[in-house]
């Protein structure tokens, strides 16, 4: 069995990879003889103490990813989250690789909104405005820069002190020149054409009306029952895509939409697919919901061991 420490998978992945191997993700999770097993929500001996287990396979691999959160854990200078990826030698049914994946994680998270927003934001966006001041906030800031010409990222969190040294932050990960500055909500929504959640959120964090024409959303917090990000009528507004829609209605941001508005609901796997792009109006409103599938770990992972090789 192989092992990749933390320390090997963060010094091996960046943003390029991860953009590769989230697309090639999405395609497959819409490829016949792909299969996408329900996912498992449980808790530590602490109830505060969560994990998830996402599985999947293709007709080429299969494993699983364990994502932790324990909110605790920044008290003994430790991260809230941890991951780990699990493949499979499908041959004998043992595991062949485990890669703790933590840094992987968020490069992989972020990853999936910067696909859909390649095919989903209207090309020009400039103005990016991210609910949410934590590490997974930066991630996605870097992951939009790397395809779109953002100039102008608005940061809406509680603690607007959160929001010094997000601008370094974003420069330790190769993008500069952009300025970055706290907002009120309102005013971020009303100035974005790109607006991003990526919190813990269990109500609406801002109203359908401040969203204009033309933006594009992106939901990545919803992953479990009851959390919620997005109002509902931004969702009666909006196009609607997603990673997996049976996910994204059972515990992503689409569980919160009425069935009219899921009506029209696309996998972003199929737009992607077609090579037709996702956004066919420049005035349309789109939002995409992650809320996160294993084949996004299982392909990252696959291309981890695979720059690993070509070191040795």
């Amino acid at each position: 069995m192989r092992f990749i420490s933390e320390e090997e998978s963060a010094a091996l992945v960046d943003h390029a990879m991860a953009f590769a191997a989230a697309r090639e993700a999405l395609i497959a999770a819409v490829v016949p003889g792909t299969t996408l097993f329900p996912a498992v929500l449980g808790h530590g001996s602490e109830p505060a103490n969560r994990f998830s287990i996402k599985s999947g396979s293709t007709a080429d691999y299969a494993g699983l990813k364990v994502g932790s959160f324990w909110p605790g854990n920044p008290d003994r200078g430790l991260p809230r989250h941890n991951s780990v990826i699990l493949l499979f030698d499908q041959d004998v049914g043992r595991i062949d690789t485990v890669i703790e994946a933590g840094r992987v994680n968020a490069y992989r998270t972020a990853a999936a909104d910067a696909v859909a927003a390649s095919v989903l934001a209207r090309p020009d966006s400039t103005v990016l405005a991210v609910f949410g001041a934590g590490n997974q906030a930066e991630f996605e800031c870097a992951a939009l820069a790397r395809v779109l010409p953002i100039k102008t990222v608005l940061v809406v969190a509680r603690d607007a002190t959160r929001v010094a040294g997000f601008a370094e932050r974003l420069a330790g990960q190769w993008v500069s020149g952009i300025d970055v500055r706290a907002a009120a909500p309102r005013e971020a929504c009303e100035a974005a054409d790109v607006i991003v959640t990526a919190t813990p959120a269990r109500a609406p964090l801002f109203e359908a009306a401040w969203v204009r024409s033309g933006t594009h959303v992106a939901a990545m917090g919803a992953d479990a029952k009851g959390k919620q990000e997005l109002p509902p009528a931004l969702l009666e507004r909006a196009q609607l895509f997603c990673d997996l829609p049976e996910q994204s209605r059972a515990i992503g941001e689409f569980q919160h939409a009425s069935e009219h508005a899921l009506a029209g609901l696309r996998a972003l796997g199929d737009v992607l697919r077609s090579g037709e792009g996702g956004r066919t109006d420049p005035a349309a409103i789109t939002a995409f919901d992650s809320s996160g599938i294993a084949l996004q770990d299982l392909t990252i992972a696959r291309a981890i061991l695979a720059k690993a090789d070509a070191r040795l």
